[in-house]
């Protein structure tokens, strides 16, 4: 068994940076994410493993430090809160563009606008629909426990280089800010310059003798050149819906209708699963973890087998539910249950709109 703590979600996910093997964070507070750069300067990781940690300027700077960080094959991540990511869109659509690595976190606070710091999932479509400009997607990761803050870094991290591209894990200020216990993994060591050379020969690290300069750019200016480096990107993405679908099932086995959620949400959900079940109510949650890749097959699957309905449990006005009415194209019932505003759903609020909207509806 690893290292157990009892951590904060942020402070999980710094700690998870350390130990990941992470060259360089780059970042600027902003509530309810200040933990995570709060914990790394305590920290002192350049002690620890030469990791960088710098505050940015702004979130403009820190995304602009990934693209000139992950350029060169280093392992560098940021992390913000709402509008700090919406000020980084520009910044990861270059990343997406120029294919380079890296880990963006969006511990997510009411909206639109400045709202407040309390939690919601209300950056749903800016996560998984692009959030900048051009055709791109990210690889998306939901934790829904301060333990899967502390796994999913190393994961992102891994998928990152896998397929070269900015991959994004989206929290919310509830699992930031809650503590519980910790299983910490062994430390992962930072690679040398010897290995980054050999791993990754795309990277900006110095022009090889004899060989061609390296450049890293989204900037193509012939449309034909420009267009087949984006079906170039296309490809990768069939790739990444193909292999990197990820999702969890509870009770699902005899359910009659299903819960989808993901995050927070979705802690919420087991709890209105047990309280049906109790009723007589044949329900079960399909917990999404990678928002993009979004589970559509499973769904489609549950779908043909004739479920009666799904409810999407969020906290925002309803935007993962669209993603799941594409998946079942009309052919049962497909239903949305949220709070706004930071306000934090029931299990027995999201029972009571199961019953009023597809059982009794």
């Amino acid at each position: 068994m690893g290292e157990l703590k009892l951590m904060k979600g942020n402070e999980a996910l710094a700690e998870a940076a350390i130990r990941a093997g992470a060259d360089g964070y780059f970042g600027y507070p902003i509530t309810p994410q200040s933990e995570v750069i709060e914990y790394l300067m305590a920290e002192k990781p350049w002690e620890r493993t030469g990791m960088v940690v710098l505050q940015a300027e702004s979130e403009v700077a820190s995304i602009n430090m990934l693209y000139g960080g992950g350029g060169t094959g280093k392992k560098v991540m940021t992390s913000s809160s709402s509008p700090g990511i919406s000020l980084m869109q520009e910044g990861i659509s270059y990343l997406a563009g120029a294919e380079i690595p890296c880990v963006v976190v969006n511990v997510v606070r009411g909206g639109p606008g400045l709202g407040d710091i309390q939690p919601s999932q209300s950056d749903y479509f800016q996560s998984v629909k692009g959030g900048g400009h051009g055709d791109y997607r990210l690889p998306t990761l939901a934790p829904s426990s301060v333990q899967e803050m502390s796994d999913f870094v190393p994961v992102a991290f891994d998928l990152a280089f896998k397929y070269r591209t900015p991959v994004l894990i989206v929290s919310d200020g509830l699992i930031g800010q809650m503590m519980e216990k910790v299983e910490l993994f062994d430390p992962i060591p930072r690679w040398t310059d010897e290995e980054i050379v050999e791993m990754h020969p795309w990277a900006t690290n110095g022009k090889p003798k004899g060989g061609e300069r390296r450049i890293m750019t989204s900037l193509y200016l012939d449309p034909h050149v420009l267009e087949e480096h984006n079906y170039k990107l296309q490809r990768k993405y069939a790739e990444i819906t193909k292999n990197e679908v990820r999702y969890e099932l509870l009770d699902a086995e005899d359910a009659d209708y299903l819960f989808v959620a993901y995050g927070s949400s979705s802690r919420i959900a087991q709890k209105s699963v047990k309280l049906a079940r109790e009723k007589g109510i044949k329900v079960g949650l399909l917990r999404i973890i990678s928002l993009w890749p979004f589970a559509s097959e499973i769904i489609n699957e549950f779908t043909e087998k004739g479920i009666k309905g799904f409810l999407s449990v969020e906290m925002s006005a309803g935007q993962m539910v669209e993603d799941i009415k594409l998946a079942v194209n009309g052919r049962t019932k497909v239903e949305h249950f949220g709070r706004l505003g930071g306000v934090i759903h029931s299990p027995e609020e999201v029972l009571e709109a199961l019953e009023q909207k597809l059982i009794g509806g």
